[in-house]
C-alpha cells in the first residue's frame, strides 16, 4: 500500500505572505514577520525619496526614519509602487533602486490603478500611502506635511486629494501640520468640512510645518501617544468613518520662525507663477526653490521634523498594540 507523499510544512513567514500579500501587494520580509508576531507598524511614503529631497539626503533620511521607526518599538513599513506591485516594506536594495529610477510616478488615489496597471514606478503620496497601508493592514502613517488647499484656490481649485482621503480612509497620519506654502486656514476648514479630527500635539496653536506656530488655534489637543491611541480605538469603536490627522510641532531647536519663512514662501510661489508651474509639480518646485533661499536650512528643518514624526507615530502604533 502507498502512501501519499508528504506535503511540505511552509515556514510561518510564508503563510503569513499567503496571508496578506495577492496578486498585486507584496509585504517584505520584516513586515511579513511583524505581521505574524502581533507588531506595531507605521507606514512610511516614499515621495520624500523622488520628489521631497535631493540625493543622497532622501535615502539618507528614509533609512534614518526607519531606524527611528524601529527604536521606538514598531517596524517601518515604506510604500511605492514597482514592477506593477504594491510593495509594503522596501530592502535596503529596493530603496535604492526606486532612488534612481527615472519618470517616477507621485501616485495619488487618481493614478495608483493606473501606474499598477501600465507597470510604471510610482511613489506615494499622503493619499496612495494610505490607501494602500489601509490595505495592508497598517494603521498609523509618518510624514513630513500634508497637501492642502493651495494659495489662489478660489480660482484655480487647486486642493489636494490628501484631504478626502481622511474622510474615507481609517488611518491616522502623523505630520508637523500641512505644508506652509499652502493655505492654511482654508485647509483646516475643508478638513473641519469633512469632520477630520486634528490634534495637535503638546500646543495650543496649529504647526506649520518649517514652525511651530501658524497662527491658528488646534481644534483638538492631546499630550500622550498612549491618548491619541485611545482616541484612534474609540473612533473605530463607535464606528466613524475615515483618518484623523495628528500635528506634531517640529522640534523647537530645529524650526524656522514663522515670521522669516513667510518672505522665503511668498518669492517660491512667485517664482512658480512666473514659471508655470501647476499642479503636482509646485510643490516640489517650491521645496526646491525653498532649499535654496534658506541656504540648505529648509531640508535641515524638513528632515528633522520628519524624524521626529516617525518617533510619534511608532509610540502611537505601539500603544494601539
Amino acid at each position: 500500500m502507498r502512501f501519499a507523499e508528504p506535503v511540505p510544512v511552509r515556514p510561518l513567514r510564508m503563510v503569513i505572505h499567503r496571508m496578506y500579500e495577492s496578486d498585486l501587494i507584496i509585504l517584505s520580509d520584516e513586515v511579513a514577520a511583524a505581521k505574524a508576531e502581533g507588531k506595531p507598524l507605521v507606514a512610511l511614503e516614499t515621495t520624500i525619496v523622488t520628489h521631497g529631497m535631493p540625493y543622497p539626503d532622501n535615502i539618507a533620511t528614509a533609512r534614518a526614519v526607519e531606524d527611528i521607526v524601529r527604536a521606538n518599538g514598531a517596524v517601518p513599513a515604506t510604500i511605492a509602487i514597482m514592477d506593477g506591485k504594491i510593495r509594503v516594506g522596501l530592502t535596503a536594495d529596493e530603496l535604492e533602486r526606486l532612488a534612481g529610477l527615472k519618470d517616477v510616478m507621485k501616485v495619488s488615489r487618481a493614478d495608483l490603478a493606473f501606474a499598477l496597471s501600465t507597470g510604471r514606478p510610482g511613489a506615494t503620496t499622503v493619499a496612495a500611502t494610505m490607501i494602500t497601508a489601509h490595505l495592508a493592514g497598517v494603521r498609523v502613517f509618518a510624514t513630513g506635511g500634508i497637501g492642502g488647499v493651495h494659495r489662489g484656490a478660489e480660482t484655480t481649485y487647486d486642493v489636494s486629494a490628501d484631504l478626502y482621503e481622511f474622510a474615507k480612509t481609517p488611518v491616522t497620519v502623523v505630520c508637523a501640520g500641512a505644508k506652509a506654502l499652502l493655505d492654511i486656514p482654508k485647509t483646516l476648514e475643508v478638513l473641519e468640512t469633512l469632520g477630520v479630527p486634528v490634534v495637535t500635539v503638546g500646543q495650543d496653536e496649529l504647526p506649520a510645518f518649517w514652525s511651530r506656530q501658524s497662527g491658528l488655534p488646534t481644534p483638538l489637543r492631546l499630550d500622550a501617544p498612549r491618548e491619541i491611541a485611545a482616541f484612534i480605538a474609540k473612533r473605530a469603536e463607535i464606528g466613524l468613518e475615515g483618518g484623523m490627522l495628528v500635528a506634531n510641532p517640529v522640534p523647537l531647536a530645529d524650526e524656522i520662525p514663522a515670521e522669516e519663512m513667510r518672505g522665503y514662501i511668498d518669492t517660491a510661489i512667485a517664482d512658480a507663477d512666473r514659471h508655470g508651474i501647476r499642479a503636482k509639480q509646485v510643490t516640489p518646485y517650491v521645496l526646491g526653490r525653498m532649499l535654496e533661499l534658506t541656504a540648505g536650512r529648509s531640508l535641515v528643518t524638513n528632515i528633522a521634523l520628519v524624524k521626529n514624526n516617525a518617533r510619534l507615530a511608532a509610540e502611537i502604533a505601539a500603544a494601539l498594540v
